[in-house]
């Protein structure tokens, strides 16, 4: 008895799954990162007003490290020349702001000092840099 050959199927690789995988992977991911996202105030409705400045604030980044380091906009700067690098940087905004970004273990003469070279180089507005405080009281830190 002579039986019948088979019939041998090609394989397919279906893409269609494949595809579902991936999009659900997309959404998921693209939901966690919004649900990462941290937000440091109340959701409110701003008015419009036609003299808002549209373009952001410029900034000028004074960095102050625990081991003696001292940078203007992530570049290091000797103490004797923290002034002239704040004046170029204002020469080309001289409306920016300059952000004071000390480690807290820094000593206070540092940072005055360091926001003494700035005002005399020019600068009007200055703001130091800090992390929101915790709500819970057992965290706190010295």
């Amino acid at each position: 008895m002579r039986l019948p050959a088979r019939e041998y199927k090609r394989a397919r690789i279906e893409i269609v799954p494949m595809i579902d995988t991936i999009f659900f992977l997309l959404v998921f991911f693209m939901i966690a990162s919004l649900a990462m996202t941290r937000q440091t105030g109340m959701p409110v409705n701003l008015p419009k007003a036609k003299s808002a400045a549209r373009d952001p604030v410029a900034k000028i980044t004074i960095t102050l490290t625990r081991s003696g380091g001292l940078y203007v906009d992530k570049r290091p700067v000797p103490v004797s020349a923290l002034g002239g690098a704040v004046q170029d940087q204002l020469r080309g905004n001289p409306r920016a702001v300059i952000v004071i970004n000390a480690d807290k273990q820094v000593r206070h003469g540092r940072v005055v000092a360091a926001m003494d070279e700035a005002k005399k180089a020019g600068a009007t507005k200055m703001m130091i840099a800090t992390q929101p405080a915790s709500w819970r009281a057992d965290q706190e830190g010295p």
